[in-house]
């Protein structure tokens, strides 16, 4: 159970709400089988870079670092470095696939009267074109790019936007993530938080645990209703 009654709900965007790893099927027809290996590599790295930037303070907003992170992906795979084919890549990234279950729970969510956000990495156009593309565009009250304070996830600046934005101690906030170091960072933090477990993975040694942990959105939106009711 939650700590406190929930007041507003932030969700992370890319992984979370978004599949990155959707943009294999791209990257497989452009490279004819790597598109999954690019695509785990292209994350990962694109994260790694996230975190490099924040520690040593210079920042680069997402869409430079995801590129940044594809051209690293491309070449260490021996990847032909086709401008046109990375430039096809980049503009998929901008309309990634949205998880299915996404829609019809943000709108169950919504019919409670919760007040939604999300709070990502992305910038403010990726996250523009990223909702319109999936239909949700008009279902979140605040849109929050680590753009604003130039940390990028887990540094305190950027989880702080979302107390900032709706007023109410951390506490009464339910942060979202599929990512596990995005949870343990928002715990750390003083939210709520509900682990998106898509994958199934174990948890992260790192000594603090989600308030709870579910599989899809259906569950999420399960764990709302019982907290309240």
């Amino acid at each position: 159970m939650s700590r406190h009654r929930i007041e507003a709900i932030v969700f992370d965007a890319y992984g979370t709400l978004f599949d990155v790893y959707s943009i294999g099927a791209l990257a497989e027809e452009i490279f004819p089988g790597k598109g999954d290996a690019l695509a785990q590599m292209w994350r990962d790295k694109q994260i790694e870079y996230t975190r490099l930037r924040s520690m040593c303070d210079r920042y680069a907003d997402f869409w430079t670092v995801t590129g940044d992170a594809l051209a690293y992906a491309c070449e260490r795979l021996d990847l032909p470095t086709d401008e046109v084919a990375q430039a096809r890549l980049m503009r998929q990234y901008r309309q990634l696939t949205a998880f299915p279950d996404v829609p019809a729970a943000l709108e169950r969510l919504k019919r409670h009267g919760l007040p939604l956000a999300i709070l990502s990495n992305g910038t403010e156009d990726m996250l523009a074109s990223a909702m319109a593309a999936a239909g949700v565009d008009g279902l979140f009250d605040h849109v929050l790019s680590v753009d604003r304070v130039q940390r990028f996830k887990t540094a305190p600046e950027a989880y702080q936007m979302g107390p900032d934005a709706f007023g109410c101690p951390v506490g009464r906030i339910l942060f979202v993530s599929s990512n596990g170091w995005d949870v343990c960072g928002a715990t750390w933090f003083g939210y709520t938080t509900f682990w998106m477990n898509r994958a199934g993975l174990p948890e992260e040694r790192l000594g603090v645990r989600p308030v709870m942990a579910g599989r899809s959105m259906d569950e999420l939106v399960r764990f709302v209703e019982t907290n309240q009711a």
